[in-house]
């Protein structure tokens, strides 16, 4: 078993490669569709099976041939891994869409509509609380 160092070393390293060969390297149309970037890539402990994160921008489409694209590039991918990195076995790779950065943005626009809704309740709380002490003074 590898440590959590050599891990995260080979992890940074396959992630650094794989971005170069999406770059400049595979020249199948279908992976050029959309703006592809990968993420991260998450290495077993063995070392043998990696995956690997990509986000990609584009339409549903795009993204959908995108994918398609990677796994039929994936046995390349492996093999040019190989030729460029130093290990005894190179992984077997998956590659997995991420979509953290559109949860995310969601998770922004819901926060800036309730900012938006809030002054408007606050200041409808501030009106009835002012009703309630003007029917206070009345009262008394």
């Amino acid at each position: 078993m590898a440590t959590g160092r050599r891990i995260s070393r080979v992890s940074e390293l396959i992630k650094r490669e794989i971005s170069q060969m999406l770059l400049f390297g595979i020249k199948d149309e279908r992976i050029g569709g959309g703006m592809v970037s990968v993420t991260d890539v998450d290495v077993s402990g063995d070392l043998q099976h990696a995956k690997v994160f990509v986000s990609i921008y584009g339409t549903d489409e795009a993204r959908a041939a995108t994918m398609e694209g990677l796994q039929s590039a994936c046995g390349y991918i492996r093999g040019q891994l190989g030729k460029r990195v130093n290990l005894r076995r190179t992984p077997e790779l998956s590659f997995e869409e991420d979509r953290s950065l559109e949860r995310g943005m969601r998770v922004i626009n819901l926060i800036e509509q309730l900012a938006q809704d809030r002054p408007a309740e606050e200041s409808e709380a501030d009106d009835d609380d002012a009703d309630a002490a003007k029917a206070k003074e009345l009262e008394v």
